[in-house]
C-alpha cells in the first residue's frame, strides 16, 4: 500500500548542521537502544537502514509479520539503497520494547493513542520520541499523552509501501526526512542534533529544519488535497490533471487548508501554497495514488480521513474561517465511509 505521504523530490538533500557531526563524535552510537515502533512502509524503510548500520535495534511489529522479520530479516526493496536484508537485534509486541533510547513511531494517527499508552511506563526523561507520521500534531499529542522524553518532530517525504509477504518497497530515488522542534532551547536543540547523528550514521538523509512547524504544514496542505481529492474521485492524480473542474477543486482545497494554517499562525506564504500546486500540476507522476485512496478502495473501517479532511475542518470552524469545499467534500467522504 502506498504511504500517505506520496511527496516528489529531485536531487540528493545536504546534511545541515556541522552539529550533527559534533554530537556524533560524544555519543557511542553503538551503545545507544533504538526501537521503531510501525514497520509499513515508512516505518520498515527507517527500520531496515537503522538495523543494518546499528546493533541494538528493537522492531516492533506482532503476529505474522513479526515472524517473518525473525525468520528472514527485514526485507526492503529500494531504488534509492538497494536490496537490503536487515535483522534486528529484537523483534517484539509493544508490552516487551523496554526502555530505548530513541523511540520512532511510525503509525497511523488512529493508533497514537494506543502507542502512547502502552510506552509510557517506558519513557524516561532521556527518551528521544520521534514522531513519523501525517498530520500537523502527532508530537504535541505525544508531548500531552506521554508527558515525559524530548519529542523531535518529523516529517518524511517519500513513496514506500509493505507487500504481501512483509518485505518493504521503496521507490524513487529519494526519501528523506525534515526534523527539528519549534522554538527549540539548548537542551532540545542537542537532542535535536543526536537524532541527526543518529540518521546520519544510518545513511537516511535529512534535514535538521529551523522552522519545522513551517515545513510541517507545507505538507500537510498538500496531503489535504493529495489524499482527499484521490479518495473522494478514485482517481490517480492523472486523472485529476485530466479534469479542469478537479483541477479548480484540488487548488482550492490547498488554498484552504493554508488558511486555516495561517488563521493559527504558521507562516505559510504564497510561496510554500504555490509551490505544492506546482508539484500537483507539473511534478507528481501520472499514476500516483493515496493510502487514503487505497484504504478506501478496500473498504478499510479505519483510516486517516479525520487527519487529513476532519481536523482541517473543525480547526476552521474553531477559528473562524469559511472552507466550503473542504467542507463540502469532508461530507462526502463521510457518507461513503458509514457503508463500509
Amino acid at each position: 500500500m502506498w504511504t500517505a505521504n506520496i511527496h516528489f523530490f529531485s536531487g540528493r538533500v545536504s546534511f545541515q548542521g556541522e552539529t550533527a557531526g559534533k554530537e556524533t563524535e560524544n555519543m557511542n552510537t553503538e551503545e545507544k537502544k533504538i526501537a521503531v515502533i510501525g514497520i509499513g512502509g515508512v516505518g520498515g524503510y527507517i527500520a531496515g537502514l537503522l538495523a543494518k548500520a546499528y546493533p541494538h535495534v528493537t522492531m516492533v511489529a506482532r503476529g505474522a509479520r513479526a515472524e517473518s522479520i525473525r525468520k528472514k530479516g527485514l526485507v526492503l526493496h529500494s531504488d534509492y539503497k538497494g536490496e537490503i536484508v536487515a535483522k534486528p537485534e529484537r523483534v517484539v509486541p509493544i508490552q516487551d520494547m523496554g526502555q530505548q533510547d530513541y523511540i520512532f513511531i511510525c503509525v497511523k494517527n488512529y493508533s497514537l493513542a494506543e502507542v502512547c499508552e502502552s510506552i509510557r511506563d517506558m519513557v524516561t526523561d532521556d527518551t528521544v520520541i520521534i514522531p513519523v507520521m501525517n498530520g500537523v500534531d502527532p508530537g504535541e499529542n505525544i508531548r500531552r499523552l506521554v508527558g515525559k522524553g524530548t519529542v523531535v518532530d518529523s516529517l518524511i517525504y517519500t513513496v514506500a509501501f509493505a507487500n504481501e509477504d512483509f518485505s518493504i518497497s521503496q521507490q524513487d530515488t529519494f526519501t528523506w526526512l525534515c526534523i527539528g522542534i519549534k522554538d527549540a532551547d539548548e537542551r532540545q536543540q542537542k537532542k535535536v542534533a543526536e537524532v541527526a547523528g543518529i540518521l546520519k550514521g544510518a545513511d537516511i538523509d535529512y534535514k535538521d529544519q529551523g522552522d519545522i512547524e513551517v515545513e510541517i504544514w507545507r505538507k500537510y496542505i498538500l496531503n489535504c488535497a493529495f489524499n482527499v481529492m484521490t479518495a473522494f474521485y478514485d482517481n490517480t492524480i492523472g486523472e485529476l490533471r485530466r479534469d479542469p473542474v478537479k483541477v479548480q477543486q484540488y487548488e482550492k482545497l490547498v488554498w484552504e487548508a493554508a488558511s486555516v494554517g495561517q488563521a493559527k499562525g504558521v507562516a505559510l506564504t504564497d510561496k510554500h501554497i504555490n509551490e505544492v500546486i506546482h508539484k500537483f500540476r507539473h511534478v507528481h507522476a501520472d499514476n500516483a495514488t493515496s493510502s487514503l485512496q487505497r484504504d478506501f478502495r478496500i473498504r478499510r473501517k479505519q483510516t486517516e480521513l479525520e487527519t487529513f479532511s476532519g481536523y482541517i475542518v473543525k480547526e476552521a470552524k474553531r477559528l473562524g474561517v469559511s472552507i466550503p469545499l473542504s467542507e463540502k467534500i469532508y461530507q462526502g467522504l463521510m457518507e461513503i465511509a458509514e457503508k463500509f
